[in-house]
């Protein structure tokens, strides 16, 4: 009686510390290749951002990005024509479990090279707000004059 009770702890620990099934079937709905659709941000004006110590958002727009889950890497490439950086970009990412304080998803984007290296270890962490088999919306929160500030990037799906 004693071992299968030992058996059944053990079992549901590792159970509990494995991906949740919630996660798993993001990773498979995102794979593929997406389009990031003009930003807009939670307040109306002009505001001078570089997404991911990047680019502008007007560099972001239209630009193509590509999730390997099987490897939590990816690829995004500016290709706006009045954008001297334009190009691959490569990242690593990771959807984590929801946030219990706002009931999201975690989406967490480290930017490395194309071996899969970051020369600072810096990354951005964002809200998956809304994902299905065509559409991804990412919120990002920063500070703006000490107040919240949200930037809105919308995605649609162009393959798999």
């Amino acid at each position: 009686m004693r071992k299968i009770a030992v058996f059944i702890i053990l079992a549901s620990i590792a159970f509990s510390c494995g991906t949740p099934k919630t996660v798993i079937q993001s990773k498979k709905v995102i794979k593929g290749s997406w389009t990031l659709e003009p930003i807009s941000f939670s307040q109306p004006g002009t505001f001078d951002v570089a997404l991911f110590n990047d680019a502008s958002k007007e560099c972001f727009a239209g630009s193509v990005w590509r999730f390997i889950p099987n490897n939590n890497t990816g690829t995004y490439t500016i290709n706006e024509a009045n954008c001297n950086a334009t190009g691959n970009r490569y990242f690593i990412f990771t959807i984590q479990q929801i946030n219990a304080d706002t009931g999201l998803y975690d989406f967490l984007l480290k930017p490395t090279n194309a071996k899969g290296k970051s020369k600072d270890n810096a990354g951005f962490r964002l809200q998956l707000t809304q994902l299905t088999e065509t559409t991804m919306r990412w919120e990002q929160t920063v500070l703006l004059n000490g107040k919240p500030f949200i930037i809105y990037m919308n995605f649609s799906k162009t393959d798999k």
